[in-house]
């Protein structure tokens, strides 16, 4: 389904402009469902017929026929419902929601300013506990992981969950993950003129791993680097793996070996992860390097791959996939004084801060495919 054009060009009106910054408006899709229930103040009720002011309180969606279903009655195939924000179940959003009827379900995307979004994806990914230094480095990449995500011919830019950044909403804000996101605002790391594919994880396990490791395909900026403040609650950690878990895992990547045997590791990649595995089975012996390898090891349930197999027992380092910055490394070098700028610079190495409408082209590409680029009022 294509949205009218107009719909993407919506702008949000603030009534005091206390700082103007530049911002754009993402979609983020927080639901499929059949139906739901959402909590407004007054809003405007907008849909390709126009817009119309309704008081404050709970209304009720549904589906019907490809169109959508407000309090029962049918307003098309999509609605936007704008206001000063929302509540969803039990989490309140920043920004509009815009519902759309597909394939029997209702997609229900929050549009949302960046900088606003930030500020609830920020606290979900490190505790605010963590150094400030630590904070804004996540903000950076949070905002650089965003703009990759941008989809002008989808329905939304990004999910809410896991796949893509964990957005809890209004409701896990904190002044201190406020602040990284405003002192930080607009700048994103980015690489030849381009933002980075701005991946991190939780811990290293005492070195990151190269992009190729993990995912097969070199990135010139995500190697591996010595990571020695890396070090988080859950590692080290030690795991027993079943001779039946390791046949069923390489069953489900197209390998049957009959009973597995034994599992050993043949090398090591710089990184200390292993680069080639054997698996000897009472049918036949197999061997995964690589990506392959990883994606075995990852898919039997370990935190990491940075690790020892010694017959069924594994012991490892780290939690995550161990490429771009660690946030417990990150923590380590910002409690020895350093600043987010030096660990961008260090987990990322031969990129640049940039602010996000000075990339090449991404201005125009973004106000071409409909995006609202503009100033709004900075959150206090």
């Amino acid at each position: 389904m294509t949205l009218p054009r107009w719909l993407f060009a919506l702008t949000v009106f603030l009534a005091v402009a206390l700082s103007q910054q530049l911002d754009l408006s993402l979609r983020v899709l927080l639901q499929e469902t059949p139906t739901a229930q959402v909590t407004l103040g007054n809003y405007q009720r907008i849909t390709a017929g126009g817009h119309q002011a309704f008081p404050g309180g709970s209304v009720g969606l549904a589906q019907s026929g490809g169109n959508v279903l407000v309090d029962g009655q049918n307003v098309g195939p999509w609605v936007e419902l704008a206001g000063d924000g929302f509540a969803l179940g039990d989490k309140a959003y920043r920004g509009s929601l815009l519902v759309v009827a597909q394939n029997g379900r209702l997609l229900l995307i929050n549009r949302v300013w960046l900088e606003d979004y930030l500020l609830g994806v920020v606290p979900a990914e490190v505790p605010r506990s963590f150094p400030g230094a630590v904070l804004q480095a996540q903000a950076i990449l949070a905002r650089t992981f965003a703009l990759n995500r941008l989809n002008p011919s989808g329905l939304y830019d990004l999910c809410a969950d896991e796949r893509c950044q964990v957005y809890g909403g209004r409701g896990v804000e904190t002044p201190e993950h406020t602040a990284a996101v405003q002192a930080t605002r607009t700048l994103i790391v980015s690489y030849a003129n381009q933002p980075i594919t701005a991946v991190y994880h939780a811990d290293s396990g005492g070195y990151t791993a190269a992009a190729e490791e993990v995912w097969g395909r070199s990135v010139p900026y995500l190697l591996p680097r010595p990571d020695p403040y890396s070090q988080s609650p859950k590692s080290p950690w030690a795991l027993t793996l079943s001779p039946a878990a390791v046949a069923q895992r390489l069953l489900a990547q197209g390998a049957s070996v009959g009973e597995v045997l034994s599992l050993e590791a043949l090398s090591y990649t710089d990184s200390g992860r292993p680069s080639r595995i054997r698996v000897r089975g009472s049918l036949r012996t197999v061997e995964l390097a690589g990506a392959e390898a990883t994606r075995f090891l990852r898919a039997l349930g370990l935190p990491s791959t940075r690790i020892s197999i010694s017959g069924w027992q594994v012991s490892g380092r780290g939690v995550g996939h161990g490429v771009g910055m660690s946030q417990w490394g990150a923590k380590g070098f910002a409690q020895q004084g350093w600043d987010f700028r030096q660990i961008l610079g260090y987990y990322y190495p031969g990129t640049f801060l940039s602010g996000f409408d000075v990339v090449t082209g991404l201005h125009d590409k973004l106000m071409a495919a409909g995006y609202p680029v503009g100033t709004v009022v900075a959150q206090q």
